[in-house]
């Protein structure tokens, strides 16, 4: 399945998607990737940090950016080139994570497209940055 060739694209053009943050997701995420800080996994030393609290991977944010970029805007065919990421507050248990990716600027001549990238909860950034990604042209017969 295609995702968005070059030809389609514009600056401004937008796509996002919403995830609820589970406690599943934790585990899974420090399953796949070995990342056990306990931070995130055990409740007794999260309380004791800064945050109060478990607090999800700040890669797994990362993670629904690259959701975005791969199945919707660009979508299927596009190739990760590089991700900047700021984190900026913590995503907790239960949080409502929108993933938005906005297109700022397409090189046609290298068929890149530079695209800001930023995670919300409630509103406010937990994740900003900026992707780059190569994007299959639209073949002509």
């Amino acid at each position: 399945m295609p995702g968005l060739f070059l030809e389609d694209l514009s600056v401004g053009q937008s796509a996002e998607l919403v995830r609820a943050v589970a406690e599943a997701d934790l585990v899974a995420f420090a399953e796949v990737t070995g990342d056990t800080n306990p931070v995130h996994l055990d409740a007794d030393y999260a309380a004791t940090t800064s945050f109060g609290e478990r607090i999800a991977h700040g890669m797994l944010s990362a993670g629904y950016i690259s959701a975005v970029l791969g199945t919707t805007l660009p979508g299927p065919g596009a190739v990760y080139l590089s991700q900047s990421l700021a984190f900026k507050r913590p995503v907790r248990i239960g949080d409502e994570v929108t993933a938005r990716a906005t297109v700022t600027a397409i090189d046609a001549a290298k068929a890149r497209v530079t695209l800001a990238t930023t995670c919300l909860v409630r509103g406010k950034a937990v994740v900003d940055g900026e992707a780059v990604v190569l994007v299959p042209r639209r073949t002509t017969a």
